[in-house]
């Protein structure tokens, strides 16, 4: 008999790896309130009848609880928004998976950092800077100090599936590339680590499958920046010739991005090489990977 997961939230770029890396091994339910795959089924999982209703039919042996709102400017601008979505939806996952007692998985993110200090373990007391991160911080404490089993798995600066579900910045810049810009603007102010949406989630399938629970830092391998992502990803287009990068401070952008942001998001990800389950793979190997497998005649 497959084990069973129910997952909420499962219609983004996270989802559709976990889709992709759980679907053979487990029996799997994928819910969205944007229905935008044939293999997702409805659930707007801020609704918490309705999210109790599927929980206690499909009967999971897990409850991955992916979805959140991760554009930090519209989170300033509809704080109760986020906070119904990043945090309070989060406090029903938790409470339904404690009701059958399952355990359940959360996603956090090295955006509840101040960035303050150049790397950030396990075990470094966040410091949430805007809604967006103090939302997201507050729905992982909730589940650390009330989930009766749980994994907590914090991302970096996420990367994977491709031009129609990456909103971020690889897909950002790969736009403007197509577009035929020949001159990319790119803060040199931000580091942070890269994280290869597949290699997340066969991570947690290693954590889920040793029943090693707890909070973990989850980002691909090597200390980056927006600057040197950019080189490198202009680079594996073979466009280096062609495009110049520019270096500005993120004052250039404030326009657009006026949120807060940490100078500094880089994680380390010590307690999973403790485990010695990490899967997560050096942010180079990774881009290049996801470069090859989402943008085949994309430019």
């Amino acid at each position: 008999m497959k084990k069973r997961i129910y997952i909420a939230g499962c219609g983004g770029m996270l989802g559709e790896a976990f889709y992709t890396q759980f679907k053979d091994e487990y029996e799997i339910k994928c819910t969205d309130k944007d229905v935008n795959e044939e293999w997702l089924s409805f659930l707007d999982f801020r609704d918490f009848e309705a999210y109790k209703k599927e929980i206690e039919e499909f009967k999971p042996d897990y409850l991955f609880h992916l979805g959140a709102y991760t554009d930090l400017e519209f989170c300033e601008e509809n704080m109760d928004d986020t906070y119904a979505t990043n945090t309070l939806a989060v406090e029903n996952a938790v409470y339904l998976a404690n009701s059958i007692d399952i355990p359940l998985l959360y996603i956090s993110t090295a955006g509840i950092f101040d960035g303050k200090k150049d790397l950030y373990d396990d075990w470094d007391m966040p410091n949430p800077l805007g809604a967006y991160a103090r939302a997201k911080y507050m729905g992982e404490r909730f589940v650390c100090e009330n989930a009766n089993r749980f994994l907590v798995c914090r991302a970096g600066w996420m990367m994977g599936s491709g031009p129609k579900k990456d909103k971020k910045f690889i897909q950002k810049l790969m736009k403007q590339l197509k577009d035929g810009n020949r001159e990319l603007f790119i803060v040199n102010d931000k580091d942070g680590t890269p994280t290869y949406t597949h290699d997340f989630a066969k991570t947690v399938k290693e954590l889920v499958e040793k029943e090693y629970w707890g909070l973990y830092n989850c980002v691909c391998g090597g200390q980056t920046s927006r600057f040197e992502v950019a080189k490198e990803l202009v680079k594996l287009v073979g466009k280096q010739d062609e495009v110049k990068i520019t270096s500005v401070s993120s004052d250039y952008f404030k326009d657009v991005y006026y949120a807060e942001r940490p100078p500094s998001e880089r994680l380390l990800t010590k307690k999973l090489e403790l485990r010695g389950v990490n899967k997560m793979r050096d942010w180079k190997i990774s881009l290049k990977e996801y470069i090859d497998n989402y943008y085949q005649d994309y430019l």
